[in-house]
């Protein structure tokens, strides 16, 4: 009994240890089946995605959601070090060492509470092991958790920063796609003063910015779980926005830079093929099409008005389809799983910019007349961006 006990300690050890440096030390993608912290995820989000989906608010909803990815962060760092002062007590416990203790009571709680006041460095001293063996498995304990808070202590900024990053395009793309961002408002905000030359600044911008998404988090899963900061923007959505316009512009439009687009576009796909696979999300197809007759034709429209030339017929319109069915059904999937909603190819109506609303703007009641007058001025330098 006192082997088996001892050896489930060790495993307990070795696997906390493996999937701790799996998770944060190693910087590729890990492809093995059974992970303690796959195993994690699973058996979390699927209860707080089910519960969200019962509310009906959706910045309640929202909310909710947005507490899910830094709560499980803190769940997972106290589940792995768990595990490793419950292995070591065990072992400990197997091992039988010789504890100084006050009464001379010892039971697998005394085991339990000199390890966890070894593993975290306590120091207290009121509970020591006697045998060299107990002694010699108490300092790797104590090194071990040492390390395992070193570690954390170097992993929170290195996620935030990670997330910090990634927002800052996000935020950028709200004066030039709208919001909800759309693919048809970002080529007609662009076509505005003739500036199509600089969508393909825009677009390197984004390829650069895809490729860092890729490698943040397939490094570190849990920053998909990470929301934006306003409830109508969210890095899935903000891809598949780039991903559109990169389609349309591959297919024909004028004066814009094709290279550009495609080089854009393969690492988009990129990111969202492989982050659908580490969640296990087979790609689908969406229920409704994104795309449907109707919506081509306000498409059409919209670019129209805009004077911008998107090409037509049978090729066209064949090699668009080509094109989505490249990338929308993985969108489709991380949408589904993740709880983000896709964006629409046209605005369905015209909606003001983040940028240009507040707690203030967004009440029923009149805003004060210095607000009126400043929200007036604001117009005049910068235009109307809504239609």
């Amino acid at each position: 009994m006192r082997i088996l006990i001892g050896l489930v300690g060790l495993v307990f050890i070795l696997s906390v240890a493996l999937d701790a440096f799996e998770t944060i030390v190693l910087p590729r993608r890990v492809t093995r089946r059974f992970r303690l912290t796959k195993m994690f995820y699973q058996s979390t989000w699927l209860p707080w995605a089910a519960i969200a989906r019962r509310m009906r608010g959706k910045k309640r909803r929202e909310a909710f959601l947005s507490f899910f990815g830094p709560l499980s962060l803190l769940a997972l760092l106290a589940v792995w070090a768990f595990g490793l002062l419950s292995g070591f007590s065990m072992l400990q416990w197997a091992l039988q060492s010789k504890l100084n203790v006050p009464d001379n009571a010892v039971n697998a709680g005394t085991y339990l509470y000199m390890s966890g006041e070894t593993f975290f460095t306590l120091g207290l001293g009121d509970i020591t092991p006697q045998s060299p063996l107990g002694r010699a498995v108490t300092v790797i304990e104590a090194g071990i958790g040492f390390g395992f808070l070193a570690l954390v202590i170097g992993y929170l900024p290195v996620l935030y920063q990670a997330f910090s990053r990634r927002e800052v395009n996000i935020s950028l793309l709200d004066a030039r796609a709208g919001t909800p961002p759309s693919a048809a408002e970002l080529l007609r905000r662009h076509s505005e003063g003739d500036n199509m030359a600089e969508l393909g600044q825009l677009l390197g911008d984004w390829e650069r910015w895809a490729a860092e998404l890729m490698e943040s988090h397939l490094s570190y899963p849990v920053l998909c779980w990470f929301r934006s900061q306003h409830d109508n923007q969210s890095w899935l959505a903000s891809l598949t926005t780039v991903l559109d316009a990169c389609a349309l512009v591959i297919v024909g439009i004028d004066g814009a830079s094709g290279r550009q687009a495609q080089l854009t576009f393969a690492m988009a796909r990129h990111a969202v093929v492989d982050l659908a696979q580490i969640f296990n999300a087979s790609p689908q197809p969406p229920v409704d099409d994104r795309f449907p007759p109707e919506e081509m034709a306000r498409l059409r429209e919209v670019l129209t008005a805009a004077r911008i030339g998107l090409r037509d017929g049978p090729d066209a319109d064949g090699k668009l389809a080509e094109l989505r069915l490249m990338y929308e059904p993985y969108v489709n999937s991380l949408s589904n799983y993740l709880m983000m909603p896709l964006p629409r190819w046209v605005p369905a109506r015209a909606t003001a910019d983040n940028w240009r609303t507040s707690a203030w703007e967004r009440t029923p009641q009149t805003p004060p007349a210095p607000l009126q007058r400043c929200a007036a001025r604001a117009n005049q330098l910068t235009g109307d961006y809504v239609d």
